[in-house]
């Protein structure tokens, strides 16, 4: 009989659970009218398509250096990065980790900087990102500059 009672109240306490996390997802899908939404009732996608490219950059340097500063950085972006892409940019201070080639995991200051491109013109952007990566890298000793892109819609 207890056994029974312990197995009731953990199917209820799991139950319970289930339901509760369900819930948002589940109230997500509504419309303030309590239905579905349909093509009629669905927001609207703002913006028109875009690119992101994240591009990481860390600060340490391997051969024990000394760390790429804000200036040292920021003179890169005004020298590399804003004449490639002068409509704009977004730069944002990290603290980031990876593995380097020898194993180690490696603990730094880093920046993220964030491009955002039309669609269209991703080809062309392609060969001026691998520059900013390839000159960074030289410039600082690193061994990788990492790139993230998303596709993303924008709307300024």
């Amino acid at each position: 009989m207890i056994m029974d009672t312990t197995r009731t109240r953990l199917a209820v306490a799991t139950a319970s659970a289930l339901l509760f996390a369900g819930a948002p997802a589940a109230y997500a899908t509504l419309t303030d009218t309590g239905t579905r939404p349909t093509a009629a009732t669905a927001p609207a996608a703002r913006g028109a398509a875009y690119v992101e490219t994240r591009l990481f950059f860390g600060t340490e340097r391997p051969d024990g250096g000394p760390a790429v500063t804000d200036g040292q950085f920021m003179d890169f972006v005004d020298r590399q990065v804003t004449p490639a892409f002068p409509d704009g940019l977004t730069v944002q201070d990290g603290r980031g980790q990876w593995r380097d080639r020898n194993g180690v995991i490696e603990r730094e200051r880093s920046y993220e900087l964030i491009l955002l491109y039309p669609v269209g013109r991703a080809k062309a952007a392609d060969p001026g990102i691998e520059r900013i990566r390839d000159a960074y890298e030289k410039e600082f000793g690193q061994e990788a500059v990492a790139r993230l892109d998303e596709p993303t819609r924008a709307d300024f």
